[in-house]
């Protein structure tokens, strides 16, 4: 069985062109920003953001030469603000990779208010048949609130949008999930 983070990657491929404008919303390690700027190629852009150094350094040394990746030091719920100062195009896709940064300081997670704020914004920049991809981490402290707090607003979205939630039913702990916002209309 495919895990989350691949089946979020296989929904991305199906949908990325060259040159869409997509956003890593949670840089981390910075796989996903690597892995979008090559499905948008050199015609595109991605724009990475996250608030600990640590990330954006490992992001730059993934990215390293690829002229497509803009990385910016703040928290995603500031995205809406750069969009709106540097862009006037719709987003083909956001991903949102929640939690912690791998192999950094687990004490700094992300939390629901933010979450959802940058959510929101994602949203509103997203062109139809858009994708907005967001990997849940319930099993960590302040995990199972902000999962649920993303679940409900994503649950409440009008039917301009489909949204679907992916998550393995008979796990022995909270398991990781995937939900996933498709704009419509």
């Amino acid at each position: 069985m495919m895990r989350v983070t691949e089946l979020a990657h296989q929904l991305m491929r199906q949908t990325l062109q060259p040159g869409d404008r997509v956003v890593d919303a949670t840089l981390g390690n910075g796989h996903d920003t690597f892995f979008m700027a090559e499905l948008v190629g050199p015609s595109g852009h991605v724009i990475g953001f996250d608030v600990q150094q640590a990330a954006l350094v490992e992001a730059r040394r993934r990215v390293a030469g690829l002229s497509q990746v803009t990385l910016i030091h703040a928290g995603h719920e500031m995205l809406g603000a750069y969009l709106e100062a540097h862009s006037n195009v719709d987003l083909a896709g956001v991903m949102f990779n929640l939690g912690y940064l791998p192999g950094g300081d687990k004490s700094i997670v992300t939390r629901a208010d933010t979450t959802l704020a940058a959510l929101e914004q994602a949203i509103s920049f997203l062109a139809i048949h858009g994708l907005i991809t967001l990997l849940l981490y319930p099993g960590h402290p302040g995990g199972a609130e902000e999962s649920e707090a993303v679940r409900s607003y994503a649950q409440n979205l009008s039917q301009d949008f489909s949204v679907n939630h992916y998550a393995r039913l008979n796990a022995l702990t909270p398991p990781p999930e995937l939900l996933v916002i498709e704009r419509l209309k």
